[in-house]
């Protein structure tokens, strides 16, 4: 790693971080980074996952307070993650890197359409929970929770928005409860992922602990000045940033 690709990493992943704080999308961001630095596609993508998944784990205790108390949903739900997560991230590490770099721009293409219309998705995300769930409710909530966490061990960009929509129509609560159980969830998915990539041997930890670095700093950053943005010209920035480098993975691979 170059002086350099250094710099390249640390802006990115403060970039990253930072709109993971106010907005999501940070993925959008640090892959694309790691790739113009030289890491090969799959390497990127865990190296890209370890960087971020700090921030993550720190949103979790935000919410700690939120969370539901229905264990015969949560239980199904983390034991779905869990399994999605590693089964993801196996499916990564055994794809070709060429046949992924062929993916990587349709995947950034679902990832930006969820970021824009993820609020219609989740049909506001606001309906409180009424009563217990029923087992075929359940059931249905963890093959769905299974699906997106696998999407989300493989690559998971704009997978917070999918558990959203799952969650809703789930009517899993309100939207804190909601946002607790995403933080939780995907902590679990991404913790997952990443040890089988550290197993593997896929992260690139010079460079994963540069992005680490800025991925704080930028969370950190940004959580203090988020009130002074304009939400619609972050939003606006994530979505250039998705359909730009769809189009260059599209043109280039």
């Amino acid at each position: 790693m170059t002086v350099a690709h250094a710099i390249l990493l640390f802006f990115a992943a403060l970039l990253a971080g930072g709109l993971n704080s106010v907005a999501g999308g940070g993925s959008l961001i640090s892959f694309p980074a790691l790739i113009f630095a030289g890491v090969p596609p799959i390497p990127a993508n865990a190296t890209s996952t370890v960087a971020l998944w700090p921030g993550s784990v720190a949103s979790v205790g935000g919410y700690r307070e939120k969370l539901p108390r229905e264990a015969r949903m949560l239980v199904p739900l983390a034991a779905a993650s869990l399994l999605g997560g590693f089964l993801g991230a196996v499916l990564l590490l055994h794809t070709p890197p060429r046949t992924f770099m062929h993916v990587v721009p349709w995947l950034f293409l679902l990832a930006t359409f969820l970021f824009v219309f993820g609020k219609r998705l989740t049909g506001g995300a606001a309906r409180p929970a009424g009563g217990r769930h029923s087992w075929p409710a359940i059931a249905a909530t963890t093959a769905a929770q299974l699906v997106i966490a696998t999407y989300g061990g493989f690559f998971g960009g704009g997978m917070g928005i999918l558990m959203l929509a799952s969650f809703s129509m789930a009517q899993l609560g309100d939207i804190h409860s909601m946002n607790g159980v995403k933080a939780l969830l995907a902590t679990g998915i991404n913790g997952v992922a990443i040890a089988t990539f550290v197993v593997a041997k896929a992260v690139f930890w010079p460079d994963a602990l540069v992005m680490i670095a800025g991925a704080a700093a930028g969370g950190y950053g940004a959580a203090r000045i988020a009130q002074r943005l304009d939400p619609r010209l972050v939003r606006g920035f994530v979505v250039a940033v998705g359909v730009t480098m769809a189009a260059y993975f599209l043109w280039r691979y």
